[in-house]
């Protein structure tokens, strides 16, 4: 992960199929692309465009309610009895129709775009009901046939996410129905890419989380995991026994936890901003994971309750300044190892000839000051899929 190769006086090819033909010294690539190609001249510092791998994008309101209440010292229990969590999401979620979650996501996928964020992963999970959790995933494949607008989109499906006030004291049933009929459902639908769920105490068990994960491989989904994000109760050790794509969170991550994935080919997806808003002092031990030789990425998990900050590059800086990466590693955990964690390792997250020409430029003169500057945005242009975007500074995108 220490590993980048920086070009200096460089050009890159983009091919007629919006793929990378080549990189290299300018000199060699202008001369090898001969008469007709279109020169753009750029200044700054071009990136592969950054992969966020965890986000939950697709909802209405906001919680500042929520927010406030914490700052007075209450109570993730305390807060959801008021009214507020997950499951006030998830009422707001059911009560709007598909086109008024489009049009606000669409809003913040832009404000992503514009913060150099070129693939977005997005998960369902704020429905709870086969109906709900379907109309999610339905905005996430209609916003995808924007692809001038919006960044390419992964969808997950995570009906997983929380157990629905009809079941809380019905939790296994709720399971027999997020496998029986969810499951089936979001197959037939042909959206999804990926299964999640919430493996963590009070949440999820280890054995429920492998029921919903082992019947989503049933139905050709991959496995991803919320992991140990408060507390350990084996979330990584599961996500290497299932051979999920990715484990996320991991702030409360055993050393067996941590031995698994270095062991593997899951990503440990770390999720800084979020344990920073929640006011936690404990964060992933990025460093132990890397140096243990596991593959670690770096994502937002943009979402209203816990983590609504679109960022990548801040990501980075969190990255650095509080669990010990390297500026080097922290670059390659938002870009190949981000596109390793949403299974597009082979096709983007790097600028190498026969990538897919996603591309975020910079105003600086070194790469690590990508890491280094935060509260501003650095981004001045962006490339998805060889189309170039003017995404500016973007609106407001928390508009409701």
């Amino acid at each position: 992960m220490r590993e980048l190769e920086v070009l200096q006086d460089a050009a890159v090819l983009i091919g007629d199929d919006r793929r990378v033909a080549a990189v290299g010294p300018y000199r060699d690539v202008r001369e090898d692309a001969g008469d007709g190609v279109v020169v753009q001249e750029i200044e700054g510092v071009l990136f592969p465009g950054f992969v966020d791998a965890h986000t939950h994008g697709v909802f209405g309101a906001i919680r500042t309610a929520d927010h406030e209440r914490r700052a007075r010292g209450e109570t993730y229990q305390a807060i959801a009895a008021a009214g507020g969590g997950i499951l006030s999401t998830v009422r707001d979620v059911r009560r709007r129709t598909a086109e008024e979650l489009a049009d606000l996501t669409r809003r913040r996928l832009r404000h992503l775009l514009a913060l150099g964020s070129t693939t977005v992963e997005i998960k369902s999970g704020y429905g709870l009901s086969t109906s709900a959790e379907l109309k999610q995933l339905q905005v996430i494949a209609d916003l995808s046939t924007h692809s001038a607008e919006v960044p390419a989109l992964v969808p997950t499906f995570l009906g997983a996410h929380e157990f629905p006030e009809d079941f809380r004291d019905r939790r296994d049933e709720f399971v027999r129905l997020v496998v029986e009929e969810m499951l089936p459902a979001v197959a037939r639908q042909g959206v999804a890419r990926f299964c999640d769920v919430f493996c963590e105490p009070g949440v999820y068990t280890p054995g429920q989380s492998r029921r919903v994960l082992e019947a989503g491989q049933r139905h050709g989904l991959r496995p991803k995991i919320h992991a140990d994000e408060l507390e350990g109760s084996g979330g990584a050790e599961l996500a290497v026994d299932v051979g999920a794509v990715s484990a996320d969170h991991l702030a409360a991550v055993s050393e067996r936890g941590i031995a698994a994935l270095a062991r593997s080919e899951t990503v440990a997806v770390l999720l800084p901003g979020t344990m920073l808003f929640l006011g936690k002092r404990q964060q992933a031990p990025a460093r132990r994971l890397v140096d243990a030789g596991a593959a670690v990425g770096l994502a937002t998990d943009f979402n209203p309750g816990s983590s609504p900050g679109m960022s990548l590059p801040f990501m980075a800086t969190l990255g650095v300044s509080q669990l010990g990466l390297l500026p080097a590693e922290a670059i390659v955990a938002i870009t190949v190892n981000g596109a390793a964690a949403v299974g597009l390792a082979a096709d983007r997250g790097q600028i190498a000839t026969g990538f897919r020409a996603d591309l975020t430029l910079i105003t600086a003169k070194d790469w690590r000051e990508l890491p280094y500057w935060y509260g501003t945005n650095l981004v001045t242009q962006v490339w998805v899929n060889g189309l170039a975007c003017h995404p500016g500074r973007g609106s407001l995108p928390y508009l409701v």
